[in-house]
């Protein structure tokens, strides 16, 4: 129970990472009345410093830290995902009454989070999964958040996370995402959509680098004139500032200098199983996470790349560069479409009730996978809420109609070349696929009715068959 003379803060921070700081200062900064929990002294000293203009405190008793909270108590977790977290709700648990919220902000996979929100509500207390995009500058200054569960624990909060989020023409980046686990599911949807994206600039960055021997001044430049048009992102933007950033240890450019090994921390695989779970293809995402690992197998290549040779320079026309930005622009509403077909199938499977027009208008500021097509996606989900794919959207079929000539015209040049292009070439693959009408599938069910009694559908009649291939009919 609360000590009232002790109950002083609105919001309370279990993780004082910098993660976690950053996102109290930003809610200080809005005038809210916070205070923060970690065992680490070092942590709580950099708090209370960096928090010094709004006199912040910290706490390295949980006991002090939860009397601190005025009821309902909120509390945001901001640890790290899996077993901490079930750590520190068992920590909670005996020291917080019925009525009281905790927000778990980390990346914590959405099946712990339906777990985790079904435990706590037979115990009373509210509990929503929150995915936070925009990494530690976004958390200090407006992220994009994506919070989902407990709609009555969302009403106490919302005033807050509507004025720390980002903005977008004055709209916050944030809003009610649906029940369950649905934020931390939408949060890792927006992952995979990341990984994706970031894959096919690293494509981008291999044609022109040892496609077309661009330096990379002129790599910069390509990607400088991108982010001023259609393909402005956050990624790009960072990626164009990459280029020339100077190495300090070496004087030389510090891109040319790291190890070509992409590492993860697992959320992108977790898209990807996922769609295999309910059954939603996602190439683009499943290719971008296979190429980190294929990106491991630094010996395995260098050998392979001396036994086969080296890749060729790509004949390009002067309008080469332009195709490219069109087999970019197609590449990247793959990723798009794709990551939001997912959502659109796991809001039926696992009734979560998703708004689509409300993700894609709060991914549009403060997130990673900002982007100026993003509009696009909000109007064509605003216009048709029960949209299953954003490809059917006319103003979008317009756009790839006339980014398909282009497209066709690098990826076959590239592969032409020997040039690795997993996710452009992927991307194409699953368009071509997704608009072939009649698929060679029909041979694929006669094949498992063949050889292990599958059985089959017919075109022309209602049931499942089954025919005894070893009978001589011809």
């Amino acid at each position: 129970m609360n000590k009232d003379n002790k109950a002083q803060f609105a919001f309370g921070m279990v993780g004082l990472g910098t993660m976690g700081r950053n996102l109290l200062l930003n809610m200080a900064d809005n005038g809210f009345a916070v205070t923060g929990y970690d065992k680490s002294e070092k942590m709580l000293q950099i708090f209370e410093e960096e928090g010094k203009s709004h006199n912040l405190k910290g706490y390295a008793d949980i006991n002090e830290f939860v009397e601190s909270l005025q009821s309902p108590r909120t509390i945001i977790l901001l640890v790290p995902a899996g077993a901490i977290v079930d750590s520190v709700i068992l920590e909670l648990q005996p020291l917080l009454d019925k009525g009281d919220i905790i927000i778990d902000s980390g990346n914590s996979y959405f099946a712990d989070t339906s777990r985790r929100y079904l435990e706590l509500k037979d115990k009373g207390i509210h509990f929503f999964g929150m995915g936070i995009s925009g990494g530690e500058e976004g958390a200090r200054f407006g992220p994009s958040m994506m919070p989902g569960g407990d709609k009555e624990a969302y009403a106490v909060v919302k005033n807050m996370l509507e004025a720390v989020s980002a903005k977008v023409n004055d709209e916050p980046c944030v809003t009610y995402i649906g029940a369950g686990a649905s934020g931390h599911f939408v949060k890792m949807t927006h992952n995979g959509i990341e990984y994706a994206i970031m894959q096919l600039l690293a494509e981008t960055y291999e044609i022109l680098k040892n496609g077309l021997d661009y330096d990379n001044n002129q790599i910069q430049q390509v990607f400088e004139s991108w982010n001023n048009g259609r393909l402005k992102s956050f990624l790009m933007e960072i990626t164009k500032d990459v280029f020339l950033f100077k190495d300090v240890k070496t004087g030389n450019l510090l891109v040319d200098e790291i190890k070509d090994e992409a590492k993860s921390k697992g959320t992108g695989k977790w898209t990807s199983q996922v769609a295999m779970d309910v059954e939603m293809p996602i190439p683009i995402i499943d290719t971008a996470v296979s190429t980190r690992n294929l990106s491991k197998l630094k010996k395995l290549r260098v050998e392979l790349n001396e036994a086969f040779g080296p890749t060729e320079k790509i004949k390009a026309s002067k309008d080469f560069i332009d195709d490219l930005e069109e087999a970019f622009y197609f590449a990247m509403a793959n990723a798009y479409a794709q990551g939001m077909h997912l959502l659109w199938k796991a809001s039926i499977d696992y009734e979560y009730g998703l708004k689509m027009a409300e993700i894609a208008k709060i991914w549009r500021g403060g997130c990673i996978i900002r982007a100026e097509f993003l509009e696009d996606i909000y109007q064509a989900y605003k216009k048709q809420p029960d949209l299953q794919h954003l490809f059917s959207d006319a103003n979008v079929q317009a756009k790839i109609k006339k980014s398909l000539k282009g497209t066709r015209n690098v990826v076959s040049s590239a592969i032409s070349a020997g040039l690795a292009i997993p996710c452009f070439a992927a991307a194409l693959t699953y368009f071509d696929t997704l608009k072939t009408g009649r698929m060679p599938s029909n041979l694929t069910q006669a094949q498992r009715d063949f050889f292990g009694a599958h059985t089959f559908e017919r075109i022309d009649s209602e049931g499942i068959f089954h025919a005894d291939w070893n009978q001589k009919n011809l």
